[in-house]
């Protein structure tokens, strides 16, 4: 029954106006924007609607949230759901943003601290750092983007730790899925490995060398990848890139054009 509720709630938030305010914006800040088809635009725009309603912004370190950071920003997170059905994130509550790098400690040695531009927490919120933020968002060709790796890790930990492995086949029974993990496990092991091995020798890579970190790190790395330098990672990691095409329902290949080398 509350499912039901919520997604009557949600059909009812997608079909209020989108400001033009929030359009400009997009325009501006979300490169792929104006590469996509009319009828994903407002998908998009309609997703941005639930995701702003539903999840909180706090600004950090003086910060203060405007509509350019929370448009920003759920603009690139809702980019993963196109297509898709969503469940926008369900463990996520709040979104902490920092105008730029921030210190952190780390979880498994506390005397450890590092410079991070974001993170996410399964039971917690996503950390990002503005000025990157933007940044990845005004450039979608160069494969780097913190609001997408933070955001794949968010829906690798949609069914726990992330591994790398997402919940596969929305709405299937587990006998149309299991063959689905299946294909995957064998697609991204092998993936990770080649990853790995290029990284140790120092070998360029269309996937950041930092994917070869674990598989959740590898996921989230190839996730900016497909969509940042889709080309590419067709033509170099044609199984990996079908993966991701059929995880994502998305082929950023037909609106990237031209503009990806």
């Amino acid at each position: 029954m509350f499912g039901f509720f919520k997604k009557r709630r949600r059909e009812r938030i997608r079909r209020k106006n989108f400001p033009a305010e929030w359009v400009a914006i997009l325009e501006s800040n979300l490169g792929c924007y104006r590469q996509l088809s009319a009828a994903d635009r407002r998908e998009l725009q309609e997703h941005i609607l639930v995701f702003l309603h539903e999840k909180r912004f706090e600004g950090c370190g003086g910060l203060e949230i405007d509509d350019e950071i929370r448009v920003t920003i759920a603009g690139q997170a809702c980019l993963l759901l196109l297509h898709r059905e969503p469940a926008y994130y369900p463990t996520l509550r709040t979104i902490l943003v920092y105008p730029s790098s921030y210190l952190a400690k780390n979880p498994h040695d506390a005397d450890e601290q590092s410079h991070r531009l974001g993170e996410s927490w399964q039971y917690g919120p996503v950390v990002l750092a503005w000025d990157s933020s933007r940044r990845g968002g005004k450039n979608a060709f160069d494969g780097h983007n913190v609001v997408l790796h933070e955001f794949a890790h968010q829906l690798d930990q949609m069914e726990g730790a992330a591994d790398g492995a997402p919940s596969l086949g929305q709405g299937e029974t587990w006998a149309k899925r299991k063959p689905m993990y299946r294909t995957w496990a064998l697609v991204f092991s092998r993936e990770f490995e080649r990853l790995q091995l290029k990284a140790a020798k120092g070998k360029r890579t269309v996937i950041d060398h930092y994917g070869a970190t674990n598989p959740a790190e590898f996921f989230a790395t190839a996730t900016e990848a497909f969509f940042e330098k889709p080309r590419q990672l067709k033509k170099k990691r044609p199984e990996l890139y079908e993966a991701l095409r059929s995880y994502y329902k998305q082929d950023p290949v037909a609106w990237h054009g031209s503009r990806d080398r």
